[in-house]
């Protein structure tokens, strides 16, 4: 995956005041060389020149966003290979000297242009607005102080401070670093994170291989470090390389779902095209004539406006979410997670408080010790990695400042996710250095030789072992969470490392508090409802975990350790995994063995965390969620940001998801099962009749106005009752409806044809007015009764929709009448004629009502059979 420069490949200039010398590589450069030739110092750049140089060297980000510029979506919208079909059909039309219809389609392939655009740009500000609300950030310094600044605005030249959790934001040399490991997975593939330190490397040094060098994109595991930024933007090797990636992208089951959509309609439609065209051919019709009838028959069937009905739901969707508290960074989520029926979780913050009170700093032998708490508060007052909550709430607890000030750091080896501890080496008065480390209990146990007690060291044996075990279980079972203290004295040393983490003396333990969030019992009972599982996936022990989920009202008869998972192969994993139901003492990268299990078992999986362990994770789950506090590598990872941890959030936007979902399949039913129908009786018509059943031009006109109302769809009102259950797309559910309604439009097109014919006695104009008429109508009608389950007149449809729907229905009975009518064909129509055209749409309507009931009851029932089987 990753791109290696080959030996002798000339390296694009740093974009710098003082550009290199042809094929000079950065990494390899020395760091005072490399300083002055970018015209900047060790303590950053002037807030001036960074300025200056952000105008001349443009934003930090890999490509540009011209794409959603007003001109390039509008032109976007005749690149449809509908709107070219009409266009030939215009262009033909005026060759052979039909300037009027072709100047008629071409205001209608114009007006559905501006229609589809207007949709479409609105949605894409909309959705751009929303992203600058997440934008990175980073911290920088500028004129020699650290502040945080935008991602975007970081320039070659910026002096960088990264941490534990931060996504680099540009290409760099490593000033200066400690216990630095850098995932570089994005770019090389390579799954363990890779120590980075200053240094020099080879010119010809592939991406791998530059281990004084960090990289956009990459993220950092553990450890901090000091980064001169060398290359932003498109110089960038992640921008080289970001279009792959975006391809990479998974295809989301509603995208994958209206794919096939459109190849079984491009099916339909081109049988329907070439049997028409030949078959008119065959019956001695113009050639000209039947050709534009066959393309605007395939017109006709296709919904065009799909593209931008997607757009403009998923837009709207993504507003409503943005107002509860939910922002979305890929659009295509929003249907994820309305189809989500399991939601793996860690507890901290989503079902406790988040808020940890340190309630106790207690010996070996279980009794309060200030020494313990003063080792404590150094320990997470004077490191300089992570930053957590735990930390945090040491440093909040009460104590003597005046004890801390007598002592200085000398240095520290900061927490990583395998070690699971932090240590920090500080210097009192006696110029003795002490050693203090804080971390998992079992974890800190396992560098112990010695007991810390108040008679001094004594050895670590099986039966002191057995002593601290217990504590901790008992503790851990009253739903506290704990982490063990050691110490060691040394004499002084220039450096310390992971390395001195040995012989330590167990000293005792700290018991922290994280009470379960108020209301979460309620609101978990509110996902259960809508049909969503919650599996708790936590690197705590299963002492705490089920503590937490009994007082929750989770289940927690079934419980899984990473011990226990470690010992299972994928398949024993696929097999277990659905009746578990708390996960606990996991690592990283069970955490993404668990997500893809369940996605095997065929579940939409959802998967909410905001720490560096998250993000494998968060890559795996179809819906990625994660909250604005989380660190970068967490927040980059999701599709979906809270801006409160909060799960009564994700509720409001599960609902939001599953309404976008469902008028979107609103739309696409109502143009399948009403344009399907008349396009299969037309084209029966065709055959039989003596004339065309419609003209072009009428067929465009037709498809133009019933695609007026589609445009409310989006604000459509969505019954409770399709918010319960998860809803995924199903291509055989399409087909099953379309056909199902289409062939009862069909029934009465064909009722209206004899009605016409048999009883009106209608000329070639008047029959194809009439069934103009008719079948706009229905088309209108049909928008009434696919848009809820429910019996139509006790579903409430949004007053856009229903006002467009009576506005155009008003049009179809008055176009006969109006004076550009002949335009098109049409002639006027006696009252009784179109009296009873209403009487047949009104009974069409009675019928699709029947039709409906029948349908989705046996639906259900198959549904039921599925589920069992």
């Amino acid at each position: 995956m990753g791109r290696a420069r080959s030996k002798g490949t000339i390296v694009q200039p740093v974009p710098t005041s003082t550009d290199f010398v042809d094929g000079d590589a950065y990494w390899s450069v020395d760091v005072r060389a490399l300083l002055q030739r970018l015209g900047t110092s060790a303590s950053g750049l002037a807030t001036s020149e960074a300025a200056s140089r952000l105008v001349k060297f443009g934003r930090n980000a890999p490509g540009s966003r011209s794409g959603t510029s007003a001109l390039t979506v509008f032109v976007r919208q005749f690149r449809s290979p509908l709107v070219l079909i009409l266009i030939f059909a215009a262009t033909v039309s005026a060759f052979v000297g039909e300037g009027q219809e072709a100047a008629i389609i071409g205001v209608i392939v114009l007006a559905s242009c501006i229609l589809s655009f207007t949709q479409e740009y609105g949605a894409s500000r909309a959705t751009e607005a929303l992203r600058q609300r997440i934008s990175r950030k980073a911290i920088v310094l500028r004129d020699g102080i650290e502040c945080l600044v935008a991602a975007e605005d970081i320039v070659p030249g910026d002096v960088l401070r990264l941490s534990a959790g931060n996504l680099i934001p540009a290409d760099g040399i490593i000033l200066d670093a400690r216990d630095f490991n850098v995932s570089e997975a994005v770019l090389t593939g390579e799954t363990f994170p890779v120590v980075k330190a200053p240094g020099r490397s080879a010119p010809e040094a592939s991406v791998a291989q530059r281990g004084n060098a960090v990289f956009a994109g990459t993220s950092v595991r553990s450890g901090t470090a000091t980064v001169l930024a060398a290359a932003t933007g498109a110089r960038t090797e992640f921008a080289s390389i970001a279009a792959a990636l975006e391809r990479q992208i998974p295809e989301t089951g509603f995208a994958r779902g209206i794919r096939l959509f459109g190849y079984l309609m491009t099916e339909i439609m081109l049988a329907i095209v070439i049997l028409v065209f030949f078959a008119n051919l065959m019956l001695h019709r113009p050639l000209i004539e039947s050709l534009l009838f066959s393309l605007a028959l395939a017109v006709g069937l296709t919904p065009e406006l799909l593209p931008a009905i997607i757009s403009v739901t998923l837009a709207r969707g993504a507003r409503a979410m943005a107002a509860n508290g939910v922002i979305v960074r890929r659009l295509d989520a929003i249907e994820n997670l309305g189809s989500m029926d399991v939601l793996c979780t860690d507890k901290t913050g989503t079902l406790t408080e988040g808020v940890i009170h340190l309630d106790g700093w207690l010996d070996v032998d279980g009794n309060p010790s200030t020494d313990i708490l003063l080792w404590a508060r150094l320990n997470a007052t004077m490191q300089t990695g992570l930053k957590n909550p735990l930390d945090e709430a040491i440093a909040g607890a009460p104590g003597d400042g005046a004890s801390l000030a007598a002592f200085t750091k000398v240095d520290e080896v900061p927490y990583d996710f395998i070690r699971k501890r932090l240590s920090v080496v500080v210097r009192s008065k006696d110029a003795q250095d002490l050693l203090i480390t804080k971390g998992s209990v079992q974890n800190v146990l396992e560098t112990c030789g010695f007991v810390s007690t108040a008679k001094g060291l004594r050895p670590l044996d099986e039966k002191k072992r057995a002593a601290i075990d217990e504590k901790f279980r008992r503790w851990s079972a009253d739903g506290y969470r704990v982490l063990g203290l050691a110490i060691r004295r040394f004499e002084s040393l220039k450096t310390f490392s992971r390395n001195d983490e040995i012989d330590l003396a167990f000293a005792g333990f700290l018991l922290f508090l994280d009470p379960p969030k108020e209301g979460v019992k309620e609101t978990l009972a509110e996902l259960a409802q809508r049909g969503i599982a919650v599996k708790v996936i936590s690197g705590d022990n299963r002492y705490v975990a089920a503590h937490l989920a009994g007082a929750i009202g989770l289940r927690a008869a079934r419980i899984m350790t990473g011990e226990d998972l470690s010992k299972l192969t994928k398949s024993a994993l696929f097999a277990s995994v659905q009746h578990t139901d708390l996960f606990v003492e996991i690592d990283p990268n069970q955490k993404e063995r668990i997500v893809q299990a369940f996605r095997r078992r065929g579940h939409v999986v959802g998967y909410l965390g905001d720490g560096i362990n998250d993000a494998p994770a968060l890559h795996e789950a179809d819906i990625g969620i994660s909250v604005d506090t989380a660190v970068d590598v967490a927040r980059e990872a999701a599709d979906i940001i809270l801006l409160k941890q909060d799960l009564g959030v994700l509720v409001r936007g599960v609902d939001d998801g599953r309404k976008t979902f469902a008028n979107t399949m609103k739309y696409i039913s109502i143009t399948t099962s009403a344009n399907f129908g008349n396009m299969i009786s037309m084209a029966v018509a065709s055959l039989f009749l003596p004339f065309l059943p419609l003209l072009a031009t009428q067929i465009l006109l037709n498809n133009f106005l019933s695609d007026i109302p589609s445009l409310a769809i989006a604000g459509d009102n969505v019954d409770p009752d399709q918010l319960r259950r998860p809803r995924r797309w199903d291509i055989g559910f399409v087909q099953r409806f379309m056909v199902g309604f289409g062939l009862v439009s069909s029934l009465f097109d064909f009722a209206t044809f004899a009605f016409l014919l048999l009883v009106a006695h209608a000329t070639a104009a008047a029959f194809q007015t009439g069934w103009f008429v008719e079948s706009l109508l229905t088309e209108l009608a049909i928008v009434l009764i696919v848009r809820t389950h429910k019996t139509f007149w006790t579903s409430r449809p949004s007053s856009l929709l229903a006002w467009l729907t009576l506005a155009v229905a008003a049009v179809a009975l008055a176009i006969p009448y109006v004076p550009f009518a002949a335009y098109f064909g049409f002639v006027s129509l006696p009252l009784p004629v179109l009296a009873g055209l209403v009487a047949i749409t009104a009974l069409y309507l009675l019928a699709s009502e029947v039709t409906k009931r029948w349908f989705f009851d046996h639906e259900s029932k198959h549904s039921h059979r599925k589920t069992e089987g």
